[in-house]
């Protein structure tokens, strides 16, 4: 195997022998942060597809691979378009997208978008169970490729266990993890259950395959190219076996203390110089926080002061980009030949350049149509409402700064990161009480370090809110309390608060409500919850909301938002809830394409498809009165 491989860097030794395994070797591949796991694993799907010998080659439907999130699915893809010569019709899915297919297959008369992610996992393992992959026209795996595997945990871990079981007479597999990177035990509630699951899937491997699994490791460091960005590799092999707690305290404040070094030190996140340096970055840069309410409030103070970024979402989030209803609105034809595709997609605006071979190739295999060039519309459509539009048609993630949870950030690089400074093992005792895992700590601290390739800092945490769940439950509405428990001062957004069911100004005109969300409408740009009036729309709901865009209305509370702000305003039984004038403190996350009713897409103008583009909103929402003056009132 040549190493002048379409401008692909060489490999190495160990990566080498990761490539040229045999299609049916059992493979665990232990990959230390940044050892070029993504460049080994598109040349190892290269390699599978191209074997020298015809009998020991590949199909790309017979190499299944699945990886945690779309970012990572969506890296694995763009690398293997730059890089891979024989791989390139391989797909990268992640476990949902993948696990949804598998259901319709299996059950088709079932409504799988309308159950939840764990419970679609744990549904597709039972599938696997009973052959699902082997009925009608589908090709079981021959081969299949699972990246950081240390974070399956729970239900994903059952998945791919009885995937692997299923076929352990007739499949090779190549699987991926470092031990160290594993920081997803907060999953799992139960302290003892979160230990035992801690490399469980490692130990499953080595029990499953005594004598034919082959263990290799890529040991090299490509990201850090700076001894800035290197300080807390060394940790890592320690971190693979730490199970004790003082161990893991020791770790932990090593790791700490290399971080808080005074030449790291940023200070102020929102110091003017700070925010100026920020404003006029043209690297990457990540701001690695350790849990969803550090990134909320960075994300809102950032917005504040004008500074451009992404706030990433959950990884199960998917909305499907907004172009895909202006392209199924923008025509009364039931198909699409590429010629008509691509002066549809040419006319809607876009804040990117769309790749427009890349998203006709992933929506003609979505949406096959009677002939072979050409879309079917309806299958498409139903691709969005079923809750299973590709991932690979997603929009890419072009911003240079992004704010996200440590635990988020997996399998990302960055050239400059920003950790918020973490705690003392101290402080961390008494903010977790008897809850404290120290080794999942420990890992996360050393994931926040080792994303970067050139500088890493350190800066202060901003000051947080109180923020509480509705009803005590760990589902319920998050919301800013206060001391006193019932005090109420905000809600946090959620991706459903903005109605589905109607479309945007569905009541005044909704024609011109989406060319004004498609021209003046962006990620980032403040809006606001203003009540209509103070008649609750039900029993156990509050009054109606608009949401509000430079003095515009572009959408309506959800009946789920409604409900869940009762819940959070009705503090007890005996209590009589208020209702605020108007949310401020919340942004536009990104326009999506949602469906309804054929019937309320028709009445409002927007033809008889049932689609439309809708905002989703993130934020801390704080609650003001009418005249409050700006200030924020209970």
């Amino acid at each position: 195997m040549t190493d002048a491989y379409l401008g692909s860097p060489p490999l190495t030794d160990e990566q080498r022998t990761v490539v040229e395994q045999p299609w049916d070797a059992r493979v665990l591949v232990t990959a230390g942060a940044g050892a070029g796991k993504t460049h080994t694993l598109v040349r190892r799907l290269d390699a599978l597809c191209g074997h020298e010998d015809p009998d020991e080659a590949l199909e790309a439907a017979e190499i299944l691979v699945l990886t945690f999130s779309r970012a990572a699915a969506c890296e694995l893809r763009e690398r293997i378009a730059r890089h891979g010569e024989r791989a390139i019709r391989v797909r990268a899915q992640t476990f949902d997208s993948w696990a949804y297919g598998v259901l319709l297959q299996a059950r088709p008369d079932v409504e799988w978008g309308a159950t939840g992610f764990d419970e679609r996992i744990k549904a597709a393992a039972q599938a696997i169970g009973e052959r699902a992959l082997e009925a009608g026209d589908a090709v079981p795996p021959a081969h299949i490729v699972i990246d950081e595997v240390q974070d399956l945990l729970g239900a994903r871990r059952e998945l791919v266990e009885a995937l692997l079981d299923q076929y352990q007479g007739s499949c090779g597999f190549t699987v991926v993890g470092d031990a160290a990177q594993s920081v997803y035990g907060f999953q799992i509630e139960d302290p003892a259950e979160r230990a035992d699951e801690t490399g469980r899937f490692f130990d499953w491997l080595r029990c499953s395959y005594p004598d034919d699994l082959v263990e290799l490791r890529l040991t090299q460091n490509f990201r850090a190219v700076t001894p800035e960005a290197r300080i807390a590799l060394a940790h890592g092999p320690g971190l693979q076996r730490v199970t004790d707690a003082d161990e893991a305290a020791t770790l932990y404040e090593d790791l700490r203390d290399l971080l808080m070094d005074p030449a790291n030190e940023m200070g102020d996140l929102i110091d003017p110089f700070t925010v100026a340096g920020l404003r006029d970055l043209s690297e990457t840069c990540a701001i690695l926080t350790r849990d969803n309410r550090q990134a909320l409030v960075v994300s809102g103070l950032l917005h504040r002061h004008g500074v451009e970024h992404r706030l990433r979402r959950p990884l199960e989030d998917r909305p499907v980009p907004y172009w895909v209803a202006e392209l199924l609105r923008r025509t009364e034809a039931t198909g699409l030949t590429e010629q008509r595709f691509r002066s549809l997609l040419g006319d809607i605006p876009l804040p990117y350049e769309p790749n427009a071979d890349a998203l006709w190739t992933v929506l003609r295999r979505t949406a096959r149509g009677a002939g072979r060039d050409v879309i079917d519309l309806e299958k498409l459509r139903r691709s969005v409402a079923d809750g299973r539009f590709p991932d690979e048609a997603a929009d890419p993630e072009t911003a240079r700064i992004v704010v996200s949870t440590v635990h988020r950030s997996k399998g990302l690089e960055f050239d400059r990161v920003i950790v918020l400074n973490p705690p003392t093992v101290a402080e961390l005792g008494k903010r977790h009480k008897g809850d404290l895992d120290l080794p999942a700590e420990a890992r996360a601290l050393y994931v926040a370090m080792t994303r970067a390739r050139q500088d890493i800092y350190h800066a202060d945490s901003p000051e947080l809110p109180l923020l509480r769940r509705a009803g005590g439950r760990n589902n319920g509405r998050r919301y800013v309390g206060g001391w006193q428990p019932h005090k109420r001062f905000g809600v946090v957004a959620e991706a459903g608060d903005v109605c589905r069911d109607n479309p945007p100004g569905h009541d005044t005109d909704g024609v011109a409500t989406q060319a004004y969300l498609l021209n003046h409408v962006g990620p980032g740009q403040e809006v606001v919850w203003r009540k209509r009036h103070d008649l609750p729309m039900g029993e156990h709901q509050s009054p109606p909301y608009a949401l509000i865009h430079d003095g515009r209305e572009i959408g309506e509370a959800s009946e789920l938002f409604r409900e869940e702000l009762f819940q959070v305003q009705k503090v007890n039984r005996t209590w009589d809830p208020w209702w605020p004038d108007e949310i401020h403190g919340l942004q536009v996350d990104t326009l999506e394409t949602v469906t309804g009713s054929p019937a309320a897409g028709a009445n409002a103008g927007l033809g008889d498809r049932g689609v439309w583009i809708a905002p989703r909103i993130t934020g801390i929402g704080l609650y003001r009165r009418a005249d409050d003056n700006g200030k924020n009132s209970e």
